[in-house]
C-alpha cells in the first residue's frame, strides 16, 4: 500500500515538473521569436527605403525622357500644321481666282442668254411670218389646182400606196426567186441523197385474195349441203366467198386484209384436212387466228430489227406495229409505208445532224393508229396519239404523229422530216391507188379554191391534179399582183386540202390588142 502511494506521488511530482518545464520552454521560445520578428521588420523597412529611392530615381529619368519625346513630337506637329496652313492658304487663293473666273463666266452666259432670247424672239416672229406665207401659198395652190387640202392628201396617199405596193411586190418577187433557187437546190439535194440511199419496191395491195383449189369438186364441198359450209365460213371469218366459173379457184373479198389472211389460212387448212363441216371450220378458224397473231408479233419484231431500233419497245406495241402489215392506205401496205417513212426520215435526219434513231422511231409510229382504227372511233392521228401516250413515247414522237397531217403544229425538226417522208413515200409512182371519185373531187376542189379569188377568168386542174393553171383578167390583175395571187392560192390549198405530193400553181396573164381592118 505505501509503495502504491509513493508511486502515485512520484507520478504527480513528475507531471508537475513536466508541465513547468513546458511552460518555461514556451516562454523562452516566444522571446526568441519576438526578437527575430523585430529584426525582420527592421530589415524590411531598410530594403523598402532603398527600393523607394531607386524607384523615384528611375521615375524621374523616365519622366525626363518622355518630356523630351513629347517636345520633339510637338515640334513636328507644329511644322506639319504650318505646312497645312500654307496649303490652305494656297487653296484659298486658287478658290478666289476661280470665283472671279466664275463671276466673269456668269456675266458672259447672261449676255449669251440675252442674245439667245433675242434670236428666239426673232425666229418665232420669222416662223409666224412663214406660217402666214405658207397659208397664202397653200391657198393659192388650192385655188390653182381646184383641190382642197384633204383631197390632195388623199390623192397623194393613194399614189404613194400604189407605188409602195408595187415596190413591195417587186421586192417580194425578187426575194422569192432568190430563196426559191436556194431552197429548191438544197431541198433537191437532200431529197436526191435520201432517195438514193433508200429504194423500196412498189407496193400494190388489193382488196381480194385468190385461193387455189386442187379440183373444182372442192367448190361444192366448201359450199356444203344447202350452203351451210360457206355461210359458216363467211360468218366466222367476216369475208365474202366468191365462187364463180373460174376453174380451180375461189375469191375472198374484204376491205380488211387481216380478215382475208385469217380466212385464207382457214380455207387452205380445210382443203388439206378434207373434213369440211361447220364445227371443223370453227376449230380451224381458231387455230388460224392463233397463227396470224404469232405472225403479227413476228412482223413487228422484224420491222424493228430491219430498222435497227434497239431501244426497248413494249410487247403490246410490237403487236400493234405488226398489225400494220394487214392494213392498207390507197392500196399501199401500211407497215411497208411506215418502214419506208422511218428510213427516209432517218436519212434526212442524218444529213441535218439530227437524232436518226428518234427519227426512225417517229417514222415507224406515225401511222400506228391505222392498226386499230377499224376497232375504235376517231381518226388514225388521234388514235395514234393515244397509243403513243399510253406507251409513254417521247414527246417529239407524239408531236410527229399529231402533226404529220397538219392536225397540229410541228414543234421539232424531226416532226417536219416525218411529214416530208410521209409525202415522199405516198407520192412516189405506183405507191398508191386512188379512186376515180377521190381524184375528181380533188380536181374540183382545186378549181373552186382558185375561182374564189377576185380577177380570175378561168381555172384548169392539170397533170392529174399536180398543176393548177389560173388565167386572170388582165384589166383587173397586173403582173406584180399575179405573183401575190399565186402565193395566196398556194396558202389556201395547203391549209384546206389533203393531197399526196405537190401542186404547182401557174398564174397566166395575157393582154391582147386586136383590131380588124376593113
Amino acid at each position: 500500500m505505501p509503495s502504491i502511494l509513493i508511486s502515485i506521488l512520484l507520478i504527480f511530482i513528475g507531471l508537475v515538473i513536466g508541465i513547468g518545464l513546458i511552460i518555461v520552454l514556451n516562454y523562452i521560445r516566444g522571446n526568441i521569436a519576438s526578437k527575430k520578428l523585430d529584426e525582420m521588420l527592421e530589415k524590411t523597412k531598410q530594403e523598402a527605403e532603398i527600393l523607394k529611392k531607386d524607384t523615384l530615381k528611375e521615375a524621374k529619368e523616365e519622366a525626363s525622357k518622355y518630356k523630351t519625346e513629347v517636345e520633339e513630337q510637338l515640334k513636328e506637329k507644329k511644322e506639319e500644321v504650318k505646312v497645312s496652313e500654307d496649303r490652305l492658304l494656297q487653296r484659298e487663293q486658287s478658290f478666289n481666282k476661280r470665283d472671279e473666273s466664275l463671276v466673269d463666266r456668269e456675266k458672259e452666259i447672261s449676255k449669251k442668254e440675252k442674245n439667245i432670247e433675242q434670236k428666239q424672239e426673232e425666229i418665232q416672229e420669222e416662223k409666224v411670218r412663214m406660217e402666214e406665207v405658207k397659208k397664202e401659198q397653200l391657198k393659192k395652190l388650192q385655188d390653182i389646182s381646184g383641190y382642197s387640202k384633204e383631197k390632195a392628201r388623199e390623192i397623194l396617199l393613194k399614189k404613194v400606196e400604189e407605188e409602195i405596193t408595187k415596190e413591195i411586190s417587186t421586192l417580194i418577187k425578187e426575194k422569192e426567186a432568190e430563196l426559191k433557187l436556194e431552197v429548191d437546190k438544197k431541198a433537191k439535194d437532200l431529197m436526191i441523197v435520201s432517195m438514193q440511199k433508200y429504194a423500196n419496191e412498189v407496193v400494190n395491195e388489193q382488196t381480194i385474195t385468190v385461193v387455189n383449189l386442187p379440183t373444182d369438186e372442192m367448190k361444192g364441198r366448201l359450199i356444203g349441203r344447202e350452203g351451210r359450209n360457206i355461210r359458216t365460213i363467211e360468218a366466222v371469218t367476216g369475208v365474202d366467198l366468191i365462187i364463180d366459173d373460174t376453174p380451180e379457184a375461189i375469191v375472198l373479198s374484204s376491205f380488211d386484209p387481216l380478215r382475208r389472211e385469217i380466212a385464207r389460212l382457214t380455207i387452205e387448212t380445210l382443203i388439206k384436212d378434207g373434213r369440211i363441216h361447220p364445227s371443223r371450220i370453227e376449230e380451224l378458224y381458231d387455230k388460224a387466228l392463233k397463227e396470224v397473231n404469232e405472225k403479227i408479233a413476228s412482223y413487228g419484231e422484224e420491222a424493228l430489227f430491219e430498222l435497227g431500233i434497239t431501244t426497248k419497245v413494249d410487247p403490246e406495241l410490237i403487236n400493234i406495229i405488226g398489225r400494220l402489215y394487214f392494213r392498207t392506205s390507197y392500196g399501199q401496205n401500211a407497215l411497208q409505208h411506215s418502214m419506208e417513212v422511218a428510213n427516209l426520215a432517218a436519212i434526212m435526219a442524218s444529213e441535218l445532224g439530227e437524232d436518226t434513231m428518234l427519227a426512225k422511231r417517229a417514222g415507224l409510229l406515225h401511222d400506228i393508229g391505222k392498226a386499230i382504227d377499224f376497232e375504235m372511233e376517231g381518226s388514225h392521228v388521234e388514235i395514234g396519239s393515244d397509243i403513243a401516250h399510253k406507251y409513254k413515247e417521247n414527246d417529239i414522237i407524239i408531236n410527229a404523229i399529231e402533226s404529220h397531217h397538219k392536225d397540229k403544229e410541228a414543234t421539232s425538226v424531226i416532226a417536219v422530216l416525218v411529214e416530208i417522208a410521209d409525202i415522199m413515200s405516198a407520192s412516189r409512182p405506183g405507191a398508191r391507188n386512188d379512186s376515180m371519185e377521190n381524184y375528181i373531187k380533188r380536181l374540183k376542189q382545186l378549181e373552186e379554191i382558185a375561182n374564189s379569188f377576185d380577177g380570175i377568168d378561168k381555172t384548169y386542174a392539170m397533170q392529174a391534179g399536180r398543176e393548177l393553171r389560173v388565167i386572170v383578167k388582165p384589166e383587173e390583175v397586173d403582173d406584180l399582183t399575179s405573183h401575190k395571187l399565186a402565193r395566196n392560192i398556194k396558202t389556201r390549198i395547203e391549209s384546206e386540202m389533203k393531197y399526196p405530193g405537190t401542186v404547182k400553181i401557174t398564174v397566166v396573164r395575157e393582154t391582147r390588142a386586136q383590131e380588124e381592118a376593113k
